[in-house]
């Protein structure tokens, strides 16, 4: 196995860091330089509501909250799973007992202690399938019975150890944990964390006002458990500029902002020109155009298979992102994932579409191809009706702005939609395709699928899972559950100065880590 799987695999198992590390014959990268102390960082984002975190679908919204509220374990660009409100944990030989040791000393920000019962309710949370666009419940199976955490799955050792004990073997547990929806919220508490901002982190929020900008500063009524180690700014501004890649590059030239969410396409080399310091980040991040299965005609697997067939995924991937990532094939599942199987590139093949759709008896029905608008998403999305058409299907465009595109996007009947990272390709099939779950936004429902995901999720051994997974990626193929065309680079921009802003496979910015050189 390569570096990256083998650190991921060993620390989501319960390897230090620096033990996998150390296994390998390296040590982790640390931050070159000194760090000063103070100041204020102004970053390029947009500025999302917030809701309950176990709803959370963007990653914006936990980099704001993240000033307060903290998680058991942060997943970092190496591929390796960091203990944070932990200090460790143990998995039995066949991942069906978890033991999870809490760092001691720990306060919420009113006083309190951070203890066991508040990691029990966060996961017994995690496992209510009853709240609306809870997507922690899809992938906490092993620990339910029906809607909600079975009985004896999550046990209070004592006030600094829980256990967890699976109803079948599960290698995804930890790593959902990392994930922006696992925010770890006192016991009790529910709803919009900008509504009550107790936390455990050093910051606290100030100001959060959507599509315009969000403020959170240094709690200085609360002692952080990691003080001295990070959390070096005074205050950290989210600036929201909206959509346009070129309103952001107005407020770079202008000095108004000190660090980039992302930078997209051309402005990439843009960038580059002005000066600022680029990084990049190997990511699964992706964009799928999908059907929803609920919708007619789109349940007709003649059709779905129709309109992936007439695609080709390389020149959609020229067209949308400049040819800056890798071609995909149709499965979600990606060559950097340790348990990717290799079935082939996805095949262009228009007579054999056309004579899908016709014998669906489809060729005159109308497409409506829905998008956001913007610079990667939108044109990506106009290559695929392009392509429909030059196959003789009749596709009408619709393009809605970002700011109502997500009021809707699990229901349209035709769209794109774009799919963050994930270190596990079994985490992304659970989260987006199995039966029933809040983010399956295909209406794919297929027992085979979910049984044999199941199965790949309780395998350690990443060959073995692959077996399976070459199984499952044909099943995604065979039932036309989405056209993906890339695997995208992702990159981001700030001044020379900035220190701990480096991309992330899934966009996260971990505030405790920001600051300005000394």
């Amino acid at each position: 196995m390569d570096r990256r799987e083998f650190l991921t695999r060993a620390t989501a198992l319960g390897v230090t860091a620096v033990g996998a590390y150390a296994l390998i014959g390296a040590a982790p990268a640390r931050a070159d330089g000194h760090i000063a102390t103070g100041g204020t960082l102004r970053i390029q984002q947009d500025v999302r509501a917030l809701k309950d975190p176990p709803t959370y679908d963007w990653p914006q919204m936990a980099n704001v909250s993240r000033g307060w509220l903290e998680y058991l374990v942060q997943y970092n660009a190496d591929g390796v799973f960091e203990p944070r409100l932990l200090t460790s944990w143990e998995v039995n030989d066949d991942a069906t007992q978890y033991v999870l040791n809490l760092r001691q000393g720990v306060q919420w920000s009113d006083g309190t202690p951070f203890t066991s019962a508040d990691v029990a309710y966060n996961i017994t949370r995690w496992c209510d399938a009853s709240m609306e666009g809870n997507s922690m419940a899809s992938r906490m199976a092993a620990l339910m019975e029906g809607d909600a955490a079975r009985d004896g799955a999550i046990e209070v050792v004592d006030e600094h150890t829980v256990r967890l004990n699976l109803s079948r073997p599960d290698i995804t547990i930890l790593p959902t944990m990392s994930d922006y929806a696992a925010a770890i919220v006192q016991n009790g508490f529910t709803g919009n964390p900008s509504d009550n901002t107790v936390g455990t982190g050093p910051y606290r929020l100030v100001s959060l006002e959507v599509g315009v900008g969000a403020v959170v500063e240094r709690n200085t009524d609360h002692t952080w458990w990691g003080e001295g180690t990070g959390a070096f700014l005074d205050r950290i501004e989210y600036i929201d500029l909206g959509q346009d890649q070129a309103a952001h590059i107005a407020a770079v030239e202008a000095g108004e902002v000190d660090m980039l969410y992302e930078t997209l396409g051309d402005f990439i080399d843009v960038m580059d020109a002005i000066g600022w310091t680029k990084s990049e980040a190997i990511s699964a991040n992706s964009l799928v155009l999908r059907t929803n299965q609920t919708n007619a005609p789109y349940d007709d697997v003649r059709v779905r298979r129709a309109l992936a067939l007439a695609t080709d995924n390389r020149v959609l991937m020229e067209l949308g992102v400049n040819g800056l990532g890798t071609v995909a094939e149709n499965h979600h599942v990606c060559p950097i994932h340790p348990e990717y199987a290799d079935i082939g590139p996805a095949v262009q093949d228009v007579a054999a579409a056309q004579a899908l759709m016709e014998e669906a008896g489809a060729t005159d029905f109308e497409h409506e191809l829905i998008s956001i608008d913007d610079s990667w998403r939108r044109p990506t999305t106009d290559a695929l009706a392009a392509q429909l058409r030059d196959a003789g299907f009749n596709v009408t465009r619709t393009i809605i702005p970002g700011s109502t595109f997500w009021n809707d996007w699990a229901n349209y009947p035709f769209s794109s939609t774009d799919w963050g990272h994930r270190p596990l390709g079994v985490q992304n099939l659970t989260l987006a395709y199995t039966t029933g779950a809040a983010w399956n936004e295909t209406g794919f429902a297929n027992a085979e699928f979910d049984s044999l995901l199941a199965d790949a999720s309780a395998i350690a051994d990443a060959e073995a899972r692959s077996e399976l997974m070459a199984q499952i990626e044909q099943i995604m193929i065979d039932e036309g559950v989405v056209i993906q065309p890339f695997w995208r680079s992702i990159y981001r921009h700030y001044t020379d100065n900035v220190v701990g802003a480096e991309t992330h496979p899934i966009f996260e910015i971990h505030v405790h880590k920001l600051g300005f050189a000394a």
